[in-house]
């Protein structure tokens, strides 16, 4: 699967350049010709891709949730869409886009409780344990919208125009060192 692969790798490389990858790819490919089960484990669904660190949060966060309503309670009695849409979207990931890292109630990062709140709901959805309480759908508007978005920034480049840069809210507090600026707070 890999032979050959160093080769067309060094065609891009600079001389000596990434080294250490090619030895390792080397090394790699003599693992796959002497181990004939290689082969068959390349082929299967992966674990080692995902973060363990990242897994282990939503471990927690999950524990949070097994010890408020039950472990795996969403398996028996099922999950509705729209409520686990709205604690991803607006008690999370809206929060944290807002520049709430960590979730008051749990003390765990809001992107880990969305995971969370996103593993359930697919769980449900793999169970056949979801109710589907989506509205009627739209099909198509986001290829729609991505379209005229490359259209807008079309224009402004034909006018030798660059797109402006976003404002980021983080601040120097000394050279070459970065921290966010405080976030206002809502008075409704």
């Amino acid at each position: 699967m890999l032979k050959g692969f160093t080769e067309r790798v060094s065609e891009f490389l600079d001389d000596g350049e990434l080294k250490e990858t090619v030895e390792e790819i080397n090394l790699i490919e003599k693992v796959k010709q002497s181990n004939p089960k290689d082969a068959l484990g390349i082929s299967k669904a992966p674990i080692t891709t995902v973060s363990f660190p990242v897994m282990a949060e939503v471990g927690v966060a999950m524990l949070e949730g097994a010890v408020k309503y039950g472990t795996h309670n969403y398996r028996e009695i099922g999950v509705r869409a729209s409520v686990y849409v709205d604690a991803c979207i607006n008690r999370h990931l809206g929060p944290w886009w807002e520049g709430e890292d960590v979730d008051p109630d749990s003390g765990l990062s809001h992107v880990t409780k969305a995971i969370a709140g996103l593993m359930v709901l697919r769980d449900a959805m793999i169970r056949g344990k979801m109710v589907d309480d989506r509205p009627v759908g739209t099909q198509g508007y986001i290829q729609y919208l991505n379209q005229k978005t490359k259209e807008v920034l079309d224009r402004r480049a034909a006018q030798g125009l660059d797109p402006e840069a976003p404002f980021i809210a983080m601040k120097e507090v000394t050279p070459g060192n970065f921290e966010r600026t405080a976030s206002d707070v809502y008075e409704g």
